[in-house]
């Protein structure tokens, strides 16, 4: 029977600007409103989207010019790797744990190329030893959060003793366009920030820490343009589409409860739930769905509130609020990315 990986530490880190949504709102008018004619009508989305203020990696003026790939990109590493570094320092003394300890790391990040991969990077910034196993992650968006933490998990339990570094970081707002006039940019400015998490996973015999239990995802039919990048001349377009909500509502009802079901619970036996908190319209279907469930959904409004929808990040920093408030039990952690697909996780805090 393979080992119980359990989550020993961990932390949550954000770049040093901080900007007050009205900041936000009144760069994208200078940057939208002479050229785009619909900019006045769809303004309350700053307003309505929950949020009062996120974090960037370049302060606001940078975003007041174009840029194009290779700049975006040397910002997205150089700064990726002061979050990891940060997340993971914190992450190590939470465990009483020294760098030396880690024996595997799994990074997910889906906002930027690097080759090396950031975790390679991450090893050399921090002289980790040379045995340490990687395993770079790109692609899965916002789910990337419990799908990845759920592929450290069975990881470690596959090699009891080990210790594995789950790693996570997106800077969003990096995807910014001048040229990109559409509506989704738009929702895009008002919604993105950047942040980043770490998390250590061991599996042994008299371990202590929150359990991951159980692990499963859900890719629907014909959902591929649901959510996703293009790859643009200037940078990476975002794609998300409109329906999100309304399929959140009606297809992952059961979807969730084939799961639950198939580990021995259902949603009335939950403790809480730990949501990616996509957007405001989102959360609304979720609190439909998981009725009468609702612990947890109260930090993921806060998260979203203080630190916009920061992709695959996001979910881990509802975790550490959820753990840090005392709850206890089991907890749905789940997540929607491009796929279009539901990550889901069991966790006994």
């Amino acid at each position: 029977m393979m080992a119980t990986a359990r989550l020993i530490g961990m932390a949550t880190a954000t770049p040093p600007y901080r900007f007050p949504q009205e900041l936000t709102r009144d760069a994208a008018r200078q940057v939208f409103a002479d050229r785009l004619r619909d900019f006045d009508r769809l303004a309350p989305v700053f307003t309505n989207a929950g949020i009062d203020a996120r974090f960037s990696c370049v302060p606001i003026d940078w975003y007041m010019q174009p840029r194009g790939w290779p700049e975006r990109n040397a910002v997205y590493l150089d700064s990726a790797l002061d979050v990891l570094e940060q997340a993971t320092r914190k992450a190590l003394a939470r465990a009483d744990l020294q760098a030396n300890a880690i024996d595997a790391i799994l990074c997910v990040s889906s906002t930027g190329i690097a080759t090396p991969s950031l975790d390679a990077l991450l090893m050399e910034r921090m002289g980790l030893r040379r045995d340490v196993q990687r395993l770079p992650v790109f692609g899965l968006g916002c789910a990337g959060g419990v799908i990845g933490l759920s592929r450290a998990a069975n990881w470690a339990a596959s090699m009891p003793g080990k210790t594995v570094l789950f790693l996570v970081v997106e800077l969003c707002a990096l995807s910014f366009r001048h040229n990109d006039l559409s509506k989704a940019n738009v929702i895009a400015t008002a919604l993105f920030g950047d942040g980043g998490a770490a998390c250590l996973f061991r599996a042994d015999p008299d371990g202590r820490g929150p359990a991951v239990t159980a692990w499963g995802e859900h890719t629907w039919p014909d959902t591929l343009g649901i959510m996703g990048w293009s790859v643009e001349p200037d940078g990476m377009g975002v794609i998300f589409s409109q329906s999100i909500p309304a399929l959140v509502r009606d297809r992952f009802g059961p979807v969730m409860e084939t799961f639950l079901e198939r580990n021995g619970h259902t949603r009335e036996s939950l403790a809480g739930t730990v949501c990616h908190p996509g957007g405001a319209k989102v959360l609304d279907s979720l609190a439909e769905v998981l009725a009468p469930c609702h612990e947890g959904l109260g930090e993921a409004r806060e998260v979203l509130r203080e630190h916009g929808n920061m992709s695959a990040a996001t979910a881990l920093f509802v975790l550490e609020r959820r753990i840090a408030s005392g709850a206890r039990g089991p907890h749905l952690m789940m997540a929607l990315g491009p796929g279009f697909t539901a990550g889901m996780a069991l966790l006994d805090l």
